[in-house]
C-alpha cells in the first residue's frame, strides 16, 4: 500500500510538472506572437505613415505666378499652356503678354518676365548675355497648290515674288500659261503672320483671297486652277499638291532637321538653364515637356521637339 501511495504522488507530480511545462510553453509562444503582432502593426503603421507622407509630399499643390512675354506668333501655344497648367495646378497663375520676340528676350534678360517666347533661334548676343534657348515646339507650313498645276518645286525667292505680285503667271516658272491666284489667311491669322514673317513680306502680299479657315484655304485651292495657299503641315491631304520648297518636301523630317526652309523654333528662353529656375518655372518646362504637354503642342497644330 505505502508502496502504492508513493508511486500515485509521484505520477501526480510528474503530471504537474508536464502541465507547468506546457503552460510555460504556450505563454512564452504566446507573448512571442503577441511581439510578432506588435510588430508588425508598427512596421505597418510606420509604412502607412511614410505612404501617406509621400502622397502629400506628391499632392503639394504648387502656388504663385509665372510670366511670359514675346512673340505674337506664339499666342496660341502661350495661351493654351497657360490656360492647362492652370487648371491642373489652381492656385497658380500664369500670365503672358505679346510683344514680339526681341522684346520678350529683352524682358527675360531684365528680369522683367520669367520666360521670353521667341518664333526665331536666339542670337549670339542674347545667349552671350545668359538667355537660354529652350525649343519648346516647331512650327511648320505646307505651301499647295491645284493639283492640275505643272509647277512643283519652289525656290524661296519665287515664293516671295508670287505672293508680293512680281510674278502673276505660272508660265513665268516654267508651268502652263494661267494666272496666279494668291490666296492666304485673313489679317490676324496666326499661320498668315508666321507665313509672312519668316519670309519677311509683312503687309506686302498680294491676296486674291483671304480665308478665316484651314478648311477654306483648303477648298479654295483644291476647287481653283493656278491658286497657291499656305496651311499648316498636319492638316495636307490629297485634295491640293504641296510644292517642295528649293527641293526639299514638306514634312515632318524635314521641318525637324531645317532643311524645309518655311519652318522655325518656337522658343521659350530662360536667364539660365531651366534648372536654375524657381520651382514653378521649372514644373511649366516639366509639363511641356510631358507626354500630356506636347499632345497639347500637336493640338495646336506644331510639331513637337522629341
Amino acid at each position: 500500500m505505502k508502496k502504492a501511495g508513493l508511486a500515485l504522488l509521484a505520477g501526480v507530480m510528474a503530471l504537474g510538472m508536464t502541465a507547468c511545462g506546457q503552460s510555460a510553453q504556450e505563454t512564452t509562444a504566446a507573448a512571442t506572437t503577441a511581439a510578432a503582432t506588435t510588430a508588425a502593426a508598427a512596421d505597418t503603421a510606420a509604412d502607412t505613415e511614410a505612404e501617406t507622407a509621400e502622397k502629400a509630399a506628391e499632392g503639394a499643390e504648387l502656388s504663385g505666378s509665372i510670366t511670359l512675354a514675346g512673340s505674337t506668333s506664339m499666342e496660341k501655344l502661350a495661351n493654351a499652356v497657360a490656360e492647362t497648367f492652370m487648371e491642373l495646378h489652381p492656385d497658380v497663375t500664369v500670365q503672358a503678354e505679346f510683344t514680339g520676340s526681341s522684346a520678350g528676350v529683352e524682358a527675360v534678360l531684365s528680369g522683367q518676365s520669367d520666360i521670353g517666347d521667341s518664333s526665331r533661334n536666339l542670337t549670339e548676343d542674347e545667349k552671350a548675355k545668359g538667355a537660354v534657348e529652350n525649343i519648346v515646339a516647331i512650327d511648320g507650313i505646307a505651301v499647295i497648290t491645284n493639283t492640275g498645276n505643272t509647277v512643283a518645286d519652289l525656290t524661296k525667292d519665287q515664293l516671295i515674288q508670287l505672293y508680293t505680285g512680281q510674278v502673276t503667271n505660272w508660265s513665268d516658272l516654267g508651268g502652263e500659261s494661267l494666272p496666279v491666284v494668291v490666296v492666304g489667311r485673313e489679317a490676324g491669322s496666326g499661320t498668315r503672320g508666321a507665313f509672312e514673317e519668316i519670309l519677311g513680306i509683312e503687309d506686302q502680299c498680294k491676296y486674291a483671297n483671304e480665308l478665316d479657315s484651314t478648311g477654306a484655304v483648303m477648298a479654295r485651292v483644291a476647287s481653283t486652277p493656278g491658286s497657291v495657299g499656305y496651311v499648316s503641315l498636319d492638316v495636307l491631304d490629297d485634295t491640293v499638291k504641296a510644292f517642295t520648297l528649293e527641293g526639299v518636301e514638306a514634312n515632318e523630317a524635314n521641318i525637324k532637321d531645317g532643311s524645309y526652309f518655311l519652318s522655325r523654333p518656337f522658343v521659350m528662353a530662360t536667364k539660365g538653364e531651366i534648372s536654375e529656375q524657381s520651382e514653378l518655372v521649372q514644373a511649366l518646362f516639366d509639363y511641356i515637356y510631358s507626354a500630356e504637354g506636347q499632345e497639347l503642342v500637336k493640338s495646336v497644330g506644331l510639331i513637337t521637339v522629341e
